[in-house]
Formats: structure tokens, C-alpha cells, sequence
């Protein structure tokens, strides 16, 4: 393996519709063979669906403010604000602006890490999401 510095400004990015957009940088495609990590925006309003995941996951947030909905419960978001998120919790975040992005930095303890979405129990591999 390689070590490597990823600048995110260079890399392509995966529009997820709905007001958001993101930019996965530690992959297995990089040589990765333990974790996955990226940057996601999040436009003003809008909000990643609830979902769970089949490993832990960290969010900190990296620019503007919301709401992380944790298990039920709905914790205001500001920047450096961190969560760990056990597996299988269900959970999402929404920016609460009318006109600020939102920005997120995750990191999931699986390079085989899936997201299930609550509402359709549909399940992809984040490595393989649009």
C-alpha cells in the first residue's frame, strides 16, 4: 500500500439527489483495506434519508449547522461537532438553513460498510452508491 494525500477539491464527486452531493476520499479503489471515509454537502433544507448501517460510523461536521437525528432523538449540529453512530441505529442529518450548505466528514469501521434506508429497506454498498 501506498500512503497518499487526497485533496477534495480534486475528486470526483456523486450527486445523491435531493440537495446532496458527495465526495468519497479514503476507499477501497485507494488502497484502503479496513475504512471509508468522505465529505458530504448537504444543501440548505435538506436532509439525508434515515438510514442505518451495518458497521459504526463517525460524522463531524465540518461547515454549517443542523440537526443529526440519532435513534429517535434530534441533536442540534454545529461545526466540530462529532457523533458515533453504532451499527444498526437508525439515524440522519438535516440542514436547517434557508441558505447556508452543510458540510459532513464521515468515517465508516468497514470497507464493506452498506446503508439501508429506513423507508424502502433498500440496501447498497457505500462504495457503490450514485
Amino acid at each position: 500500500m501506498t500512503p497518499i494525500v487526497l485533496t477534495p477539491q480534486g475528486l470526483p464527486v456523486k450527486d445523491r439527489g435531493g440537495g446532496i452531493v458527495t465526495t468519497p476520499l479514503v476507499t477501497a479503489g485507494r488502497g484502503s483495506r479496513a475504512m471509508l471515509t468522505g465529505i458530504t454537502r448537504i444543501a440548505p433544507g435538506a436532509a439525508v434519508p434515515l438510514h442505518t448501517h451495518n458497521c459504526e460510523e463517525c460524522v463531524i461536521v465540518l461547515s454549517g449547522s443542523g440537526v443529526a437525528h440519532i435513534d429517535g432523538t434530534d441533536h442540534p449540529v454545529a461545526p466540530n461537532d462529532t457523533s458515533w453512530i453504532p451499527a444498526e441505529i437508525p439515524h440522519c442529518f438535516r440542514n436547517t438553513s434557508d441558505s447556508e450548505e452543510m458540510a459532513i466528514f464521515w468515517t465508516y469501521a468497514s470497507i464493506d460498510a452498506t446503508r439501508t434506508i429506513v423507508a424502502t429497506g433498500v440496501t447498497t454498498r457505500i462504495d457503490e452508491e450514485r
